[in-house]
C-alpha cells in the first residue's frame, strides 16, 4: 500500500480498506477503490477522513468489497440514528476467543431459563423480581451479541457457495 494517510488513521473505514489493501493490490489506493465500491473519489476520502457519514448504501458496498461484515454493525451501532439506541457494536475476535465468549455466555443458560419460568408464572414481572428479570435480559443480550459475533466472522472468513 502506498503512503499512509496520517489524518484518516483510526478512521473504521480507512483502516478496513487498508485491511482490505494487504489482501488484494486494487485497494492500495483511493483512487481504484472508489472505482470498485462506486464512491466518488473525493467522497471516499472525506469518508476515510471523518468529514462526512457515509450514506448506509455506501457502507455496504465498502463492507462487501473490502470483505469486512463488520463494517455495517459498526455504523448501525455508531452512526445511524436509529441504530445507537438499539444495535450494539459486536466485537470481532478470532474463531477460537468467540468459540469461547459464545460458550461462556451460555453456560448459565438453564438457570435463566428457570428463571425466567419462576418469574414468569403469574404473568407479572412484580417489584422483587424486576432485578432478576433485568439480568436475565442482560445475560440474553450477552449471548445475542456474542452470537452476532461469531456470525460476522463466519460470513468474513467462510465462503458458502
Amino acid at each position: 500500500m502506498g503512503k499512509k494517510a496520517s489524518k484518516a488513521v483510526g478512521n473504521i473505514y480507512y483502516n478496513a480498506r487498508c485491511s482490505a489493501a494487504e489482501r488484494e493490490e486494487k485497494f492500495s489506493s483511493r483512487e481504484s477503490a472508489s472505482e470498485i465500491v462506486h464512491i466518488e473519489r473525493t467522497r471516499l476520502a472525506n469518508i476515510e477522513l471523518g468529514n462526512i457519514t457515509p450514506y448506509p448504501e455506501e457502507v455496504k458496498m465498502m463492507a462487501e468489497a473490502y470483505n469486512m461484515p463488520e463494517l455495517c454493525n459498526s455504523y448501525c451501532a455508531r452512526e445511524c440514528p436509529i441504530g445507537r439506541g438499539s444495535v450494539q457494536e459486536v466485537q470481532m475476535d478470532d474463531f477460537d476467543r468467540l468459540s469461547l465468549r459464545v460458550l461462556g455466555s451460555l453456560q448459565d443458560i438453564d438457570k435463566l431459563k428457570d428463571s425466567l419460568i419462576e418469574i414468569s408464572e403469574d404473568g407479572v414481572v412484580s417489584v422483587d423480581e424486576q432485578e432478576k428479570f433485568n439480568n436475565i435480559i442482560d445475560a440474553l443480550e450477552k449471548i445475542s451479541n456474542n452470537a452476532k459475533a461469531l456470525r460476522l466472522w463466519a460470513k468474513k472468513n467462510i465462503r458458502f457457495e
